[in-house]
């Protein structure tokens, strides 16, 4: 006869061993998180000081004398948005960067290279008739038979990101809507946005209308190179007309930093959509120092922005680094 422990015993190691195998999974749990670089530790998003960007064709300008360098050693506050990226836009270096190459819905930061397009597309005093408008979404309230210029156009579209001035401005194209949104794509290739396509003219989302921080950081910078759109995007307020000066459209830049003139912010551009989250590119330049910011799927773009930029100008000094 084989001897047995008793069923209370039994029971009882049982519920000691399962708890014990409890424990020791929240240990190793825990020594898990401790040991995890944080969301904003070099070892973990970021690439070292000084590495330069891999696409880097757009951010091509004489070779810096200087590098930015986290002097103090402070970490970047935790960031709600899915994809962050911070550049110094001389060095091309990263000083941060948190998912930089994941594809999400790029909302109106897309009007960046609706911008571009056209800017290239039409003379700026090219009369545009409005034959429709049924335009969702945020709009600068275009209306049906009204005669605008192609700049007042794209005042809409930067300054109050007006979706039906997107629209207008691509079914105004020699070729058609869609062969803009083609031209897009093709400017997309030239630049080099790897990860981008673009599916319409406002950012609305579509089923493979998708950009990365990495991307949308080069397309900000070229569209900083065009003296006009970077007025545009740093214009706080305006009020433009029709031809004819009846039709008043007052626009309020949609970009918070710009209209409460957060030292040295030049632009960019906004974005949202439900799925989206905020989104936002930021150029800002202090004391010669140019620094390009993109958050996407933020859950306050606005106030990390600002949060990254004080971060970036209290923590980092430009150094000369010998290779």
């Amino acid at each position: 006869m084989k001897w047995r422990l008793p069923k209370p015993w039994v029971d009882f190691l049982t519920v000691l061993v399962a708890q014990w195998h409890r424990r020791v999974n929240l240990i190793l749990a825990g020594l898990f998180l401790v040991l995890l670089p944080p969301q904003n530790a070099y070892s973990r998003w970021q690439l070292p000081p000084g590495e330069p960007i891999v696409r880097e064709a757009n951010l091509a300008l004489p070779q810096p004398e200087n590098y930015p360098v986290n002097v103090t050693g402070v970490d970047l506050p935790w960031l709600s948005a899915n994809s962050v990226i911070v550049v110094d836009v001389d060095s091309k270096a990263i000083l941060f960067a948190k998912n930089p190459d994941w594809q999400l819905y790029p909302a109106s930061t897309t009007k960046m290279m609706t911008a571009l397009v056209a800017l290239e597309a039409y003379d700026l005093d090219q009369v545009v008739t409005i034959e429709q408008n049924g335009a969702i979404g945020q709009t600068m309230q275009l209306e049906v038979g009204e005669q605008i210029t192609v700049e007042n156009l794209l005042y809409g579209l930067l300054v109050g990101s007006g979706n039906d001035a997107a629209e207008v401005l691509a079914r105004h194209y020699p070729r058609g809507q869609a062969a803009f949104i083609e031209q897009m794509n093709e400017e997309a290739q030239k630049l080099h946005l790897t990860e981008t396509q673009f599916r319409n003219p406002s950012g609305m989302e579509a089923y493979g209308h998708v950009s990365t921080v990495h991307d949308l950081v080069l397309l900000g910078s070229e569209l900083m190179r065009h003296p006009l759109l970077v007025q545009m995007v740093g214009t706080d307020e305006i009020t433009i007309t029709d031809v004819s000066g009846e039709i008043i459209h007052e626009l309020t830049n949609i970009n918070q930093l710009v209209v409460d003139h957060v030292p040295g912010v030049r632009g960019i551009k906004t974005g949202w959509t439900e799925y989206a989250g905020e989104c936002l590119v930021t150029y800002v330049e202090r004391d010669g120092k140019k620094v390009m910011i993109a958050l996407l799927g933020s859950g306050d773009r606005f106030g990390e922005t600002k949060t990254v930029i004080d971060w970036v100008f209290a923590n980092h000094q430009w150094q000369e680094i010998t290779p």
